[in-house]
């Protein structure tokens, strides 16, 4: 806990380790809640190398979803994440927002993505990005295969479910 803000910390000083965890928190819950519905013939494949844009790659049947996951704390104030050019490369790519509590309960979810076997909306028109870390002069350069996606361009959907139809469609 930081003693002036009353924030806590850990969130932001170990952000990688946090996502790693919603990340396996989201798999591990998607794929009880697949197996509850008697969905079992669900791939999930991990990239080892974030060069294509994504986190995850899941798949069921003839479907085939590249994911780039972010995360948000409930009630954070991003108004916008970045994201690759590549993804719109995939044949269903998405990108899922977790909202998560401080005990990295995922809570809600934002989604952008097109409807099964089709990629991802067209976000080449959006601001280009800066890179995150400044060089030498202090200067951020631009991240001309990255773009900022308001999350007003999102859906929000509340339920795991939901996310799981997005990605897959109706699960029967």
């Amino acid at each position: 806990m930081d003693i002036e803000t009353g924030e806590e910390t850990s969130h932001y000083l170990h952000s990688t380790l946090r996502e790693r965890i919603v990340e396996h928190v989201f798999v591990g819950d998607a794929l009880r809640w697949l197996w509850q519905h008697r969905v079992t013939d669900v791939e999930v494949l991990r990239s080892e190398f974030d060069a294509g844009g994504y986190d995850l790659v899941m798949s069921y049947r003839k479907i085939v979803r590249h994911i780039q996951f972010k995360t948000m704390m409930v009630n954070g104030k991003a108004a916008s994440i970045k994201a690759s050019l590549k993804l719109m490369e995939k044949p269903s790519g998405c990108i899922i927002w977790i909202i998560v509590t401080p005990e990295l309960v995922l809570q809600s979810y934002l989604w952008l993505g097109g409807p099964p076997g089709q990629p991802l909306p067209d976000i080449q028109d959006l601001r280009v990005a800066k890179h995150t870390k400044a060089n030498a002069e202090g200067k951020k350069a631009e991240w001309p295969d990255h773009r900022i996606v308001p999350r007003g361009r999102f859906d929000e959907l509340g339920s795991l479910g939901e996310v799981l139809e997005r990605l897959f469609g109706p699960l029967k």
